[in-house]
């Protein structure tokens, strides 16, 4: 008997022991597969984000952003209509477009892959063959020489989605673009979303309600109807972003309703919640031709270094009347009218700004803002010297004012002229350009919704409100 309940234990305890060791060695499996998914490149970027390594040349903004300075004239838009956001419905057969140029005038091999966000612009715990069909990453193929240019450059262009890389799930997108085989050495980020249609969004812009914002700003009011679809937990599982033209830097974020009636959820602010400076007109120039001399051309002259454009100066229009005209709400048209195909016969050329001013500026910088400097600021109190950003002025003591020279491939472009505080990101309007609540703009409401249980924000609307 004795020997039996001795042969019984001794094969309990052999069990236990190849029992807890598997239970050990899956552990040790699960431990790895998540550290693994923490230490993708997109993450690890995101946990390195210290100042001096966000302005390293190399490090992965989820922004819109430029990393090598031969790249120039990035579009980015939905497919047959240039000045439209990279938005594209998802199931829907649209696809979208990036074009842009190396002006290191040799062919170069370029690949590119997306890569999956939260609602914040974070990167998603989620493997990328969870939210794309086919290869994760593909070439750029096609690419056409420039011609009959005084500047030598390179037009490569992509269509997504393609027969190799297809989206799976809507959401917020980064699309990365890199060297042959250099996954973490980037050249251009671009920011674009798949929205799934869920709910409808309706709303109107108007003046603000507060007083003191009455004929400065605009008060975006806008409601949320679920209909069929299903929200649970609105307060907690919904996000809702408001852009103005577009811009990220001056987004409203994570808006919450005011009240839930129904099937309606009320975003209805009237206490400055859903405001924005109203802003001006943007301001405008015509270069499509370098033959005469359009509105806003002081002077068009052909140097060893190319073509120099000069800007008549431009005025500080807090003081002065409203004026209405149509405009392109900051975005560019990439145009020529002295050759046939603007893509590859454009020219590049030197665009000189200047902005009288008596004194120059303390606490912050000037900056032309709009797409010709792709929408992007630095400030010297949250960025080394040599991120001072690409659209900012400079101030000319002798001419009294800020001047800035930027190389643009010919066109049409809107910009404003913008002010960012030291150790700010939102740029303001109103020293410059004023405020005006008569001003056009077009708005965007974003609705993200994270459904119990899933692991990323689904975009379930994308309407544009205003002009």
């Amino acid at each position: 008997m004795g020997s039996i309940v001795h042969r019984f234990t001794m094969k309990f305890f052999v069990f236990f022991i190849i029992f807890s060791g598997s239970l050990t060695v899956q552990a040790q499996r699960d431990k790895k597969d998540k550290t693994d998914r923490n230490n993708t490149p997109e993450r690890q970027a995101k946990k390195g984000s210290d100042k001096d390594a966000y302005y390293a040349s190399d490090f992965l903004r989820f922004t819109d952003y430029v990393y090598k300075e031969s790249i120039a004239s990035v579009l980015f838009h939905r497919e047959g209509w240039e000045l439209t956001p990279p938005i594209i419905t998802y199931g829907s057969g649209e696809r979208l477009v990036l074009s842009f140029d190396d002006l290191d005038g040799d062919y170069a091999l370029w690949q590119y892959t997306v890569v999956h966000c939260d609602a914040a612009w974070n990167p998603t715990d989620l493997w990328q063959n969870e939210y794309i069909k086919g290869f994760t990453d593909d070439y750029i193929r096609d690419y056409r020489f420039s011609f009959n240019t005084l500047q030598r450059f390179v037009n490569y262009s992509l269509v997504i989605p393609s027969e190799n890389l297809q989206f799976t799930l809507s959401g917020n997108y980064i699309l990365k673009v890199y060297p042959d085989g250099q996954p973490d050495n980037p050249v251009i980020t671009r920011r674009f979303m798949v929205v799934e249609p869920g709910v409808t969004v309706k709303g109107l812009v108007r003046a603000g309600s507060l007083i003191e914002q009455r004929f400065t700003h605009h008060e975006v009011q806008f409601s949320i109807f679920t209909g069929n679809y299903i929200i649970s937990e609105p307060l907690r599982d919904l996000k809702v972003v408001l852009l103005q033209n577009n811009r990220w830097d001056n987004a409203l974020l994570d808006l919450k309703p005011m009240m839930l009636r129904g099937d309606e959820l009320d975003y209805k602010y009237t206490d400055g919640t859903n405001t924005f400076e109203a802003g001006n007109e943007f301001r405008y120039f015509d270069i499509k031709s370098l033959r005469y001399q359009s509105e806003r051309i002081r002077a068009i002259d052909n140097r060893t270094d190319g073509y120099h454009v000069e800007l008549l100066p431009d005025k500080n229009r807090v003081t002065t009347p409203y004026i209405t005209y149509g405009d392109i709400n900051g975005q560019r048209l990439i145009k020529t009218e002295d050759a046939n195909d603007a893509t590859i016969e454009s020219e590049y050329v030197w665009v000189d700004f200047f902005l009288p001013y008596p004194e120059p500026i303390t606490g912050g910088g000037i900056y032309i803002m709009g797409a010709l400097t792709d929408w992007q600021f630095a400030a010297p109190g949250n960025s080394p010297p040599s991120a001072t950003g690409y659209g900012r002025m400079e101030y000319n003591f002798a001419r009294q004012g800020y001047q800035a020279r930027l190389y643009l491939k010919q066109g049409y472009y809107n910009y404003l002229y913008a002010y960012l505080p030291d150790g700010a990101t939102k740029a303001e309007t109103a020293l410059i350009e004023g405020n005006r609540y008569e001003t056009k703009n077009t708005y965007t409401v974003l609705v993200y919704h994270r459904e119990p249980g899933t692991r990323y924000d689904r975009l379930i609307a994308a309407q544009v409100l205003g002009e």
